[in-house]
């Protein structure tokens, strides 16, 4: 029987990402508190928050540095905007800590409230520097299958998956979508990762051409594919796709949303994996998710520009209400301030190779095909046959079943169809990753089960 909470929440909300017709029969999971890795739920049941939220709590939960922080400067100054001009110290100050440790060289930052809206911020700027420089065909943007970069109306045109784009009109016209750099499961037989990589860049050079240079502005792309799955990118991949964005004058713009803050092992993921970035989109773990902030970073050039058009027009004519909170501001400046003092990016690297060790021995179990991952991020997926690597239907949701399974056992992960996520909070130590992976197992092995009681297997 469902309780008073689950009822009232049926009966008020729209829930992201839900199967809304079986969610009226099952009810939503309630949580009412959270302690470092670990949130509880109305009941008092524990779980281990193998995803951190949603790729984000970073610093885990109840930090009360930071909610003394957000407390402070709530009592201080709890809004003001910086539109016309107006500033406040927290925006400045986290401005030049975003300069200063950023991967590549930027100039200046544009605050929002999202990952979505920084790139939606980033289609706009694209557009509206090619039309001041004189460029106006020069607007398409290319992003990847089963790339995720938001879920605005521009946003999600940029992501790569069906769902969000079936019956929302999307994606936009002029958003383009090269191959998924995925070698497990779209490589050739014994192609290896560099040759595939070759492939991969072969193929956006190809669209690049097909589509004519002098209409192709940008290039898109997450180090880590997130919610496409936890894709780590193959060998030589990022150098390869440099090359071709280079030659033909296209701006590469970093998503840094889930990867960005230490969760690759470094500060960024740009880092991790060479991306030549024009510019860089920042949200999630700026804060470790404890108000909501985003950050587009720019380079010189694109700032220029923006310079020379507010000249002309007379404004720059882009921004929203809560861009450069001042609470949020803080909260990340604090966030910032931990990770260096803790030392939380050499935290990562210390306890990754614990983490990969405990992923990688999932591929032993008769359901998972691969295991990959890097720093504190990675995915399995689930086959029907380990051998051919062939896999399930989809509607028989056997991803989505072992994360059911997981919840009894205590953990909170996130399936993505056949792919299972996990990215726990960059505080986890090495005896909570063992008992995080420990509890996945158990609930692998009930997935096995259910599968072999379906006739599921081939």
């Amino acid at each position: 029987m469902l309780s008073n909470l689950a009822v009232r929440d049926i009966e008020t909300l729209v829930h992201p990402y839900t199967n809304l017709a079986t969610h009226r029969e099952v009810g939503p999971l309630v949580l009412e508190r959270g302690e470092g890795i670990t949130v509880y739920d109305s009941a008092g049941k524990d779980y281990i928050e193998a995803m951190a939220g949603l790729w984000c709590t970073s610093l885990g939960y109840s930090n009360q540095e930071l909610v003394e922080t957000a407390y402070e400067q709530m009592k201080k100054l709890p809004f003001t905007h910086i539109f016309s001009g107006r500033s406040h110290d927290p925006a400045i100050e986290l401005a030049e800590k975003l300069k200063e440790i950023a991967p590549v060289p930027i100039s200046k930052v544009f605050y929002g409230a999202s990952g979505s809206d920084a790139n939606d911020t980033q289609i706009k700027l694209v557009w509206y520097m090619n039309n001041a420089l004189g460029r106006p065909h020069k607007k398409k943007i290319i992003s990847r299958l089963k790339g995720y970069h938001g879920v605005t109306v521009a946003s999600a045109s940029l992501t790569g998956l069906p769902n969000n784009h079936i019956d929302f009109d999307l994606p936009l016209p002029g958003i383009l979508h090269t191959s998924c750099p995925h070698h497990y499961r779209f490589a050739e037989p014994g192609e290896s990762e560099q040759d595939f990589s070759s492939r991969m860049a072969a193929e956006l050079e190809e669209m690049i051409l097909r589509e004519g240079p002098d209409t192709v502005a940008a290039f898109i792309a997450e180090p880590v594919m997130g919610a496409g799955g936890a894709i780590t990118p193959p060998d030589g991949y990022f150098e390869k796709i440099n090359a071709v964005l280079a030659k033909y004058d296209v701006l590469f713009i970093a998503d840094e949303v889930i990867t960005g803050f230490g969760r690759t092992g470094n500060m960024f993921g740009t880092t991790t994996y060479g991306l030549n970035a024009d510019t860089l989109s920042c949200a999630k773990a700026i804060t470790s998710a404890y108000f909501p902030l985003s950050a587009v970073m720019i380079n010189e050039a694109v700032y220029e520009v923006l310079v020379d058009q507010s000249r002309k027009i007379g404004v720059f004519g882009h921004g929203n209400t809560y861009a450069g909170h001042p609470v949020g501001c803080a909260v990340a400046v604090k966030t910032l301030e931990i990770y260096q003092r803790d030392k939380i990016v050499e935290h990562v690297r210390a306890v990754s190779p614990t983490f990969l060790r405990c992923l990688h021995k999932l591929a032993e179990h008769p359901l998972v095909g691969e295991a990959r991952g890097v720093g504190l991020i990675g995915g399995i997926e689930l086959v029907r046959d380990k051998l051919t690597k062939a896999p399930f239907e989809g509607k028989k949701g056997v991803g989505p079943k072992s994360v059911f399974f997981a919840q009894g056992e205590g953990l909170i992960t996130r399936a993505m169809g056949d792919r299972v996520a996990f990215c726990p909070p960059l505080i986890i130590k090495e005896g909570e990753i063992e008992e995080m992976f420990a509890r996945y197992e158990r609930a692998l092995d009930k997935t096995l089960d259910w599968a072999k009681a379906e006739g599921l297997l081939a």
